[in-house]
């Protein structure tokens, strides 16, 4: 699962940190850009010693360097990171965007409500986050499956701190 819980020995901070799954590792980044190189090279064999190579070669080349540059853009987008901490009574989700301002919500756990949309939101199963009078989204780039799990949990979570669940 893309996301984890932790907390401290004394059980008075506890922090959910989400990111999205990495289906291609740095390891398998490499590999690709290697096996894309040595595949591209290959038709270039026959023409070795001759002035047709270099005409060839640039296209390669850019095709290459596009394939690079289309997956580091893929690892520099999910660079998203969510932390959902309780520090006492004070419920705080912070969210790292890939690309702009971190955002910072707060509120007293005893009001924070988790809801689960299964229709209507911009993808099934949408968590959100509702307390202090404003709305906040959890996990949107989590898979289906996960955010039915993380809605489970993060209820369970929250019940333990209200008489009334």
């Amino acid at each position: 699962m893309p996301y984890c819980w932790t907390s401290n020995d004394l059980n008075t901070r506890t922090v959910l940190t989400l990111w999205p799954h990495r289906s291609l590792p740095r390891r398998g980044f490499a590999a690709i850009i290697l096996l894309a190189f040595a595949l591209g090279t290959i038709p270039l064999y026959g023409l070795l010693g001759s002035v047709a190579l270099w005409g060839i070669l640039p296209f390669i080349l850019i095709v290459v360097g596009a394939l690079w540059w289309g997956l580091e853009r893929s690892y520099r987008d999910g660079d998203i990171l969510e932390d959902l901490c309780l520090d006492n009574t004070m419920l705080t989700l912070t969210h790292r965007p890939a690309r702009g301002a971190v955002q910072q919500w707060d509120c007293n756990v005893y009001w924070a409500r988790c809801e689960l949309h299964a229709h209507g939101g911009p993808v099934p199963h949408y968590v959100t986050l509702t307390g202090n009078g404003r709305t906040v989204e959890l996990g949107s780039f989590l898979s289906e499956d996960e955010r039915k799990n993380l809605f489970s949990e993060l209820n369970d979570f929250l019940c333990r701190y209200k008489p009334s669940c």
